[in-house]
Order: structure tokens, then sequence, then C-alpha cells
């Protein structure tokens, strides 16, 4: 046998002409974007939710602009937080962000979203709102014609970017300065992995908190709907409780 014949290479292995390509290694799913460059606006953010995130980012070390009907009053709540914040209205704060968290009340949810189609074009638009009822018995889900907030904000806003997120986080502890570290994981919901990835990169900015792929808009509804458990939970133990996902 001559040195030619024993380099022969077998059938199957990478050398053979026409052989199937070796598979890429899957993505780590915990590999996420750098997103400390991005200009995040909150509409909503002087209400306790809003104002509570807008803070945390912040302090986290994200451009941060609060949005409110009124100019004023985001410029006021603005330099309460400190932190770099800038306060404008609804419309300038969705023009000069790259991502909007919307943390409105879910009464004015639609007519906001409505008035800001133009500003929120191409936009990443993340929805936090919980559509609740309360009664004598405590706090309920409602189901919006869409499905969910997020899907009608989807439905609203055709030409943003819609993900899910930041449902279960108390504004108690958002707002607390004296604690360092928020214990809880962000279910993030979208229909484009890029996207939700960049939001669970987002949550990941703030300390003790994990952003996780919790699927696409159409189980908003279900992570919208359990903050009426967490509501129920925090009033019988006088707590403000959060959610964590095991096994991830």
């Amino acid at each position: 046998m001559t040195s030619t014949d024993s380099a022969q290479t077998t059938p199957g292995t990478p050398e053979t002409p026409g052989a199937a390509p070796a598979k890429a290694p899957a993505k780590d799913p915990w590999d996420l974007p750098d997103v400390s460059g991005l200009v995040v606006g909150v509409l909503g953010g002087t209400g306790p939710q809003g104002k509570g995130l807008a803070y945390r980012l912040a302090k986290a070390g994200q451009k941060v602009i609060i949005g409110s009907r009124a100019a004023d009053r985001a410029q006021a709540a603005a330099e309460e937080l400190g932190h770099g914040v800038e306060g404008a209205d609804n419309a300038e704060t969705a023009r000069r962000s790259d991502i909007v968290i919307v943390a409105v009340p879910w009464d004015g949810h639609a007519k906001t979203l409505e008035s800001l189609r133009e500003e929120l074009a191409g936009k990443l638009v993340v929805d936090c709102v919980n559509p609740l009822g309360f009664d004598k018995k405590g706090a309920y889900a409602l189901k919006p014609a869409e499905g969910s907030a997020a899907e009608q904000a989807a439905a609203l806003l055709p030409d943003s970017r819609v993900t899910a997120a930041f449902h279960h986080l108390s504004a108690v502890l958002l707002e607390d300065p004296a604690i360092e570290e928020i214990d809880t994981d962000v279910m993030v919901l979208g229909e484009v992995r890029a996207d939700v990835e960049i939001v669970q990169a987002l949550a990941g900015r703030i300390p003790g908190m994990r952003g996780v792929f919790a699927g696409r808009l159409r189980g908003a509804h279900q992570v919208e709907a359990l903050v009426a458990n967490l509501i129920s939970v925090n009033r019988r133990y006088k707590a403000h409780a959060g959610i964590r996902l095991t096994d991830v």
C-alpha cells in the first residue's frame, strides 16, 4: 500500500466530498446582548411601578427617561429619582428612547398607545400592564378582547416590536433605596427571540433580577393574571412576593 493509499478518507468523515456539514453548537440561552448603551423610556413613569423600574434601571447605569401626560410632572419625578433620570411628556419619551416600557394604568392603556403609535413605530415596546379588577373578594384578572394587555399593545402598534415583561414586581421594593437587590425572576414573552433577549438582558441589569424566556405573546394573559394571585399572597402574609423559576 502506498502512502497515498493510507491517507484515503473513510465515508462519512468531514473530508468526504458531499458530506453533511457539522452542526453548529447550540446557542447558550444565557448569552445575552449588551444593552448598557440603550436609552430606556418609561411611559407611566410617575406611577409606583414605572417610577420604581426607572429608579432601579438608572441606578444600574441605564439611561432612563420617564414619561407622563404632563412634562412638568415627569420632570419633578425625575429630579426626585436622581441617577441622571430625565422627565418628558409621553411623546418625547417615546421618540428619544430605544426601548419603551409601558407601565400605565390599565384603564388608560389603549388610549395612551393609540396616541403614540407614530412615536413608537420601530421601537422595542415592553408591556408590563396587568388588567385587573377588584371587588370585596379581592383582585381578579380581566381578559381583554385581544387576549391580554400585551396582545392589545401589539394590535394597536403594528409598526412596533412588542414584548411583555416586568409584571410581577413589587413597587414597594423597587422604590425602596435601602434594598440593594430585587430577588425575583422576570418572565419575558415575545414573537422575536432577539427582542426577548434584549429585554432579558435589561432585566438582568438590576441586581438580583433575572430575565427568563417564557414563550410567545399568546401566553401573556396567564402571566398578567398571576398578579391577582400574588396580591392575595401579599395580603395574607404581609409580604412583597415575587416569582422564582427553579431548575433553570
